[in-house]
């Protein structure tokens, strides 16, 4: 049960927009420019960022449905997301998108943990100043959603067939945001 009072039934973020729409818009307005709009990094790409940070930071709700938006955006090559949250040393992600998630793992520790070299690293792998900067700030974005989230107990659905469908809502219409989000 959440800590404060919220539409019912109403899961993480949803019902924490919903209770302060006029948080909740800008939150939203970050999500879609973050997750959706122009970027080297594919949709899929940003959105395993995401499900990888909140992973890390323990937070059930954010994991599961945007590790379910970046299944449905990778299409057939889905399983590559649970692989990745599993053991990221095991995940075909290629080295590119492998030195960017350990860059967004370490700005989930402490922003300062990332060094010249991780950066490096992922410039050599093909990386460019885009890429590297619009990693560090999603990952840092959803350290806040996480804690957001967490922070205020916001309900998560135990049923995976729940996140199923939040992933293809979120995969096919982003983040867009209305008063019944």
């Amino acid at each position: 049960m959440a800590h404060i009072k919220v539409p019912e039934g109403v899961p993480g973020i949803r019902s924490l927009v919903a209770f302060r729409p006029e948080t909740g818009k800008p939150l939203y307005e970050l999500a879609e420019v973050l997750l959706r709009n122009e970027s080297p990094l594919s949709p899929a790409e940003r959105e395993l960022i995401a499900a990888y940070v909140s992973s890390l930071n323990q937070c059930q709700f954010c994991t599961l449905s945007h590790a379910a938006a970046a299944r449905e955006l990778y299409e057939s090559d889905g399983k590559i997301v649970d692989v990745t949250l599993k053991n990221i040393n095991n995940a075909s992600i290629g080295p590119k998108l492998n030195s960017l998630l350990q860059i967004a793992g370490k700005v989930q520790q402490n922003g300062k943990e990332v060094t010249k070299q991780d950066v490096e690293e992922a410039r050599k792998h093909g990386a460019c100043d885009r890429d590297i900067h619009d990693t560090v700030l999603i990952a840092a974005t959803f350290c806040m959603f996480n804690r957001y989230v967490d922070g205020l107990s916001s309900w998560a659905p135990t049923d995976l067939q729940v996140y199923r469908e939040m992933g293809k809502r979120m995969a096919k219409h982003g983040y867009q945001f209305t008063k019944e989000n």
